[in-house]
């Protein structure tokens, strides 16, 4: 009898967990979409904020219209998930992005951010296939940097804007970023990506793959 409450008690987990796990890809997928429709209907990248409600909205999608910006988001959630310490690593990366942000909006120079928010997205991919564990201090070093460069670039909408419109912006993007490498974070669990000696899952090395390929494709056209 115990035995069989103790068996459905944790079938009824496994079922919550995947059925969670599915809700998180969902929505990462949706983000994707979006950013892909983005680029496709050609939404620009530079605009200009008026007001603190359009500062909220743009803090909200910017990190979800650049695709190498998007996939390195996601990458860092996942790879998060192999260390224990890794939710304070996707932490760092968030405070690294509103870093990034205040050093453009008080003129700051950061040469070079399309090419190592690039080359930080193939590295993430790279991360991603090896069947052993990243490396923690160089996943740290690059998430940091990733998003340090990410929030230089994003902040080209907020120039010019008034303190509670950037306030509001950087809100907006805080949130998106924490929900999104939270999310991916959550599902990298599930596959068990910090189980120790693990085997890489075939969706995982394929997630990595793809980002190699997408940073790729940025970095050369960032050298056009």
């Amino acid at each position: 009898m115990f035995k069989t409450k103790l068996s459905a008690s944790r079938a009824w987990r496994e079922f919550y967990t995947l059925k969670l796990m599915h809700r998180h890809i969902g929505a990462i997928a949706a983000l994707i979409l979006i950013s892909l429709l983005s680029s496709l209907s050609g939404t620009p990248d530079r605009h200009t904020i008026s007001n603190c409600w359009e500062g909220f909205l743009w803090g909200l999608a910017d990190p979800i219209i650049g695709l190498d910006c998007l996939v390195g988001i996601v990458a860092i959630g996942l790879l998060s998930s192999v260390f224990v310490r890794g939710a304070a690593i996707a932490g760092c990366f968030v405070l690294a992005a509103v870093l990034g942000i205040v050093i453009h909006v008080f003129g700051l120079n950061l040469p070079g951010t399309e090419i190592a928010i690039a080359i930080s997205t193939i590295v993430f991919g790279t991360m991603l296939m090896m069947p052993n564990q990243p490396n923690f201090t160089v996943f740290a070093l690059v998430s940091v940097s990733a998003g340090l460069f990410q929030g230089y670039a994003d902040a080209e909408s907020v120039i010019g804007a008034g303190i509670i419109s950037l306030v509001a912006y950087i809100l907006g993007i805080i949130l998106t970023l924490f929900a999104v490498t939270m999310s991916a974070r959550e599902i990298g669990s599930a596959m068990g990506m910090g189980e120790i000696n693990r085997i890489l899952p075939w969706k995982i090395s394929i997630a990595g793959f793809a980002l190699c390929v997408i940073g790729i494709v940025f970095l050369s056209n960032s050298r056009i």
